[in-house]
């Protein structure tokens, strides 16, 4: 499937004009958000883990040159780049062609090794299955796929242990249950959680004044987290019903869901959520 960017015309006209502006494109995947801020006049730092997306980061750079420089790190690395930025923007979730390529183990619809990994590097799934305990899988399971039996599903995978997708899909008691039995070990396998929570951690003080942070996220998890992360940048700090209350040094953009025109362009983008931030100094 081709690869369509998510809420991209919602992350432009929340940037508004990207002339000059420094941007940090925080998952450069199949490069749609670096491409549309390049070609709007913005100087692009983009960071993505996976090894798989850097021959399209080479192709970047020798078209648009100093205007683009790409990070093969994950996005939490973001507080070691020298300089401000403009704005900070985060896809977060999985890269469709990360789904599509089947021989990487991160869908159920082909056999595959049980692999999940998004930057090749680290435990596999079905490392991970092996290492945990059935308590810790079960957790694994409630905690990132809200899955229903997670304790039978993790007594029977500690059991069989699978090492190909396919093994894995066929010992999911609940069709169901499935996806979100894939969703919660490739989000742990990945760090998924704690790779935003890191990341979000560094960005005020990398965001210049009156610079803008904006997040798209496609899981209730992640959202929340964002959600929070917000929220909590926003309010002032101290008793805002006092006079001296100092302002807070964020305060809220308005946020964005997919209208039915992009959905039906792009099924994937149904469960997103565009939030944004603008540091007020």
């Amino acid at each position: 499937m081709k690869h369509i960017p998510v809420l991209l015309d919602a992350v432009k006209d929340a940037i508004g004009d990207m002339r000059g502006l420094r941007i940090a494109d925080c998952t450069f995947g199949a490069g749609g958000y670096s491409r549309a801020f390049l070609d709007a006049g913005a100087h692009v730092v983009a960071f993505d883990r996976d090894p798989h997306v850097a021959n399209d980061a080479n192709m970047f750079q020798n078209k648009y040159g100093n205007t683009f420089r790409f990070v093969p790190e994950t996005f939490s690395h973001i507080g070691e780049i020298d300089g401000l930025f403009d704005v900070i923007v985060f896809d977060l979730g999985i890269s469709s062609m990360q789904i599509d390529v089947g021989e990487r183990g991160f869908s159920f619809r082909a056999d595959a090794p049980l692999d999940m990994r998004m930057s090749g590097k680290g435990m596999t799934a079905a490392e991970l299955i092996a290492k945990s305990s059935v308590d810790e899988l079960a957790t694994i399971l409630r905690d990132y796929g809200d899955v229903k039996k997670a304790n039978i599903i993790a007594r029977a995978a500690k059991e069989k242990l699978p090492q190909t997708t396919f093994e894995l899909r066929d010992l999911v008691f609940n069709p169901n249950d499935v996806a979100p039995v894939f969703q919660a070990l490739r989000i742990a396998v990945n760090d998924e959680f704690g790779e935003i929570q890191r990341a979000l951690a560094a960005v005020p003080n990398k965001l210049a004044c009156g610079g803008r942070c904006i997040c798209v996220t496609f899981h209730s998890l992640e959202d929340r987290i964002v959600k929070n992360t917000f929220r909590d940048w926003t309010t002032p700090p101290g008793d805002a019903r006092l006079p001296e209350t100092c302002p807070a040094p964020f305060k809220l953009l308005k946020t964005v869901t997919p209208d039915d025109g992009e959905l039906e362009n792009n099924p994937r983008a149904r469960s997103a959520h565009m939030r944004g931030v603008i540091k007020t100094c």
